[in-house]
């Protein structure tokens, strides 16, 4: 079966190195932060930049897991994880802001991260189910179901492309709020710089390799790789 074979790893094998540098770098560049101190914790940090942007409806709670913050535009709510809520360190804060970011985002009605929400539903349906057709296209060699199958996973390509602005822009934000707002100092916000970075190149690995896989889908689809 095509998505067994092994020209797939070597076909995205630029991605899968570059998501596992960032990985790497993420871990490394996080832990150094979480060593250096700040003045407010990281819930402490959002609530101030979400009050600043008139977002005091916003809510934020604690969730479990280690680097599973995230904010969830249906309910207004930033989720932090146990160290970024509580402690008080760049990587808490850096994190924290971004996340807030993303909230001015929604509030702002930035138009990728609108397009992005729009996107989900599609993206999380072509995900799962384009890689199933093109499955059952290969194995029946019906090239119609091949070609919807990259179609659909062609939408989680958008999804990545789209998400890349969108967390850029919110780390962009992360970092202006923080200084202006004297979080932290400019030369603090060289240990913010390296986490947020770190964090970009593993959403620029994840389109690398969405890319990477819909091309390989095509050159199956062309012809490109068959007995």
């Amino acid at each position: 079966m095509f998505i067994f074979d092994p020209m797939y790893l070597i076909f995205i094998s630029p991605a899968l190195i570059l998501g596992f540098w960032a990985q790497m770098r993420v871990r490394s560049t996080y832990a150094q932060a979480q060593r250096m101190a700040a003045p407010l914790s990281g819930a402490a940090a959002a609530r101030h930049i979400l009050d600043s942007a008139g977002l005091n409806h916003v809510d934020i709670e604690q969730v479990g897991g280690t680097l599973s913050d995230h904010y969830d535009p249906r309910h207004k709510v930033l989720r932090l994880s146990p160290d970024v809520y509580h402690k008080r360190s760049l990587a808490a804060v850096g994190i924290a802001a971004h996340e807030a970011g993303h909230a001015i985002q929604d509030a702002r009605a930035y138009a990728p991260l609108v397009i992005r929400n729009a996107a989900v539903p599609v993206a999380s349906f072509g995900s799962g189910a384009g890689i199933l057709l093109l499955v059952i296209g290969a194995i029946m060699s019906l090239k119609p179901l091949i070609l919807l199958g990259i179609g659909l996973f062609g939408c989680v390509v958008f999804f990545q492309v789209v998400n890349l602005p969108v967390e850029f822009n919110a780390s962009a934000r992360a970092k202006a709020q923080l200084v202006d707002l004297g979080i932290v100092s400019p030369q603090e916000l060289t240990y913010v710089n390296k986490v947020l970075g770190a964090a970009a190149w593993t959403y620029v690995a994840a389109t690398l390799q969405a890319i990477l896989t819909l091309l390989y889908y095509i050159m199956i689809f062309t012809g490109g790789n068959r007995d």
